[in-house]
């Protein structure tokens, strides 16, 4: 080991995990045992390997409850939160099977030779490095469709939320799997890199653009390496008619749950100049200034609880003292909590040149636009493309934005986080390099081969002859 780390509650400063990173001998020792269980593990029938996910969803049913408080403890989510987050682990997996089936499965033709046959087969040894937002969900998606696909998978969580990554290793214990398919290695950056740096057919991976930019940079060079990003996002949510308290709720929803911590997250409120975009910012105060806050075991049950940390709130503070912005609501601390508690932000940057960052926080910064053609405008003035929402009732409207905005993810009426899992998800620009996860993730787990097939070689010769000299 290279030493111990541990995971903090936000809220309330407590020890919820300790132990110890691995080392770079151990992560080479981990890949190792990885590829050792290739072979076998790929040549596993299907059925018994969609068994062997079926039997984790098992485990994770038994040890639900253990596993939602981890996430609640270690990210500072509300307990429905973190009992939500399990269920959609357990969703996953059916969700998952099927799109192994219809992505990735195997399909045949008749030909007037024998016949033309697609199959999918494995990359190799997957790494996945984990986020802290969604520290079970988000591997999860990844993980899943990579031992469906036949490949075997090192996982690193988030050194953040290392306490669900062994919660979840601890399900994968109980599947009885082969040593090696599934291995999980805990620790910081430096467990990353050697991670990274290895012998490695694929990384998968889900965090910010700057580190998705990295991974693009250090793999130019290895073009074997299956590099799939899921990153971040500076989403737009258009509001433009109807009733304002639906559309309040629909943005608090779109930019506070999680604390601001999703990645679809809304960041930008873009409203037409006048009475009406007036009356959905009063609404929208109104409304935020009502949101429970409190950790995540507390009663009455909290909307959102604390930022993964006491530095993520010190940088997302820094972050809005550099808005030159009109401040509407102030991003602030709350008295007798933990510095890791704060309140959402809604600063009016109308007319400001503010960069296109993505603040990892409860901060929504407004634009007024003269029109609809100038909404669209503003939606797309971003390097990112993740996610968008439009809020309104007319069809002309919508039939224009979702032709129009640049985003893998555009919803009308509903907040900008919303996502089905049988939908593929992922963005464009810094917001992933064009391998969607969720339903697609089955995609980037396996690649396609294409072959004809006979089943004697007769005829070929025949084929050739009149082309040859008597």
């Amino acid at each position: 080991m290279s030493g111990n780390f541990r995971s903090i509650d936000p809220a309330s400063g407590a020890v919820v995990w300790e132990g110890g990173a691995a080392s770079p001998a151990e992560v080479t020792a981990a890949l190792d045992g990885a590829r050792a269980a290739l072979p076998g593990w790929a040549a596993t029938p299907l059925a018994e390997r969609i068994a062997a996910v079926r039997r984790f969803g098992e485990a994770l049913t038994t040890h639900a409850d253990t596993l939602a408080t981890t996430i609640s403890r270690e990210t500072g989510k509300p307990a429905w939160e973190g009992k939500a987050e399990v269920a959609s682990m357990i969703a996953k997996l059916e969700t998952s099977i099927t799109a192994q089936a219809t992505r990735a499965g195997t399909r045949a033709s008749a030909m007037p030779f024998g016949e033309a046959v697609l199959r999918h087969n494995p990359h190799g040894v997957m790494a996945v490095l984990g986020p802290y937002n969604f520290p079970g969900h988000l591997p999860n998606g990844h993980i899943v469709p990579a031992l469906l696909a036949g490949n075997s998978v090192v996982f690193k969580p988030s050194e953040l939320t290392p306490g669900v990554g062994a919660a979840m290793a601890v399900c994968w214990a109980a599947v009885g799997m082969p040593a090696g398919v599934f291995t999980l290695v805990q620790g910081g950056r430096d467990t990353g890199a050697a991670l990274v740096a290895a012998d490695i057919d694929g990384l998968l991976f889900t965090g910010s653009a700057g580190a998705g930019a990295h991974f693009r940079r250090i793999f130019a060079e290895r073009p074997k390496v299956m590099l799939a990003l899921e990153l971040g996002g500076n989403n737009p949510l258009v509001v433009w008619d109807g009733d304002v308290d639906e559309a309040a709720s629909i943005i608090v929803q779109s930019a506070f749950i999680t604390t601001g911590q999703r990645c679809s997250c809304a960041r930008r409120l873009i409203l037409p100049e006048g009475a009406f975009g007036d009356a959905v910012v009063e609404a929208l105060v109104a409304l935020t200034q009502r949101l429970v806050i409190g950790a995540w075991d507390e009663a009455p049950e909290p909307f959102m609880g604390p930022l993964i940390s006491s530095g993520a709130a010190a940088a997302a503070r820094a972050a809005v003292e550099r808005l030159a912005a009109r401040v509407v609501l102030p991003f602030g601390g709350i008295a007798g909590r933990s510095a890791a508690f704060v309140t959402p932000a809604i600063l009016d940057v109308t007319g400001v040149d503010v960069p296109d960052e993505e603040i990892f926080a409860p901060v929504l910064q407004v634009q007024r636009v003269r029109d609809f053609s100038a909404a669209i405008a503003e939606a797309n003035a971003t390097r990112f493309g993740l996610s968008a929402g439009l809020v309104s009732g007319d069809d002309a409207l919508w039939a224009r934005f979702v032709g129009q905005v640049r985003a893998g993810v555009i919803n009308r009426n509903r907040p900008t986080t919303g996502a089905a899992g049988s939908m593929p998800f992922g963005g464009l620009g810094c917001s992933g390099n064009h391998r969607p996860g969720a339903y697609y993730a089955a995609d980037y787990c396996a690649y396609p081969v294409a072959s004809f097939e006979a089943a004697g070689a007769a005829g070929n010769s025949d084929a050739l002859a009149r082309w040859l000299r008597p």
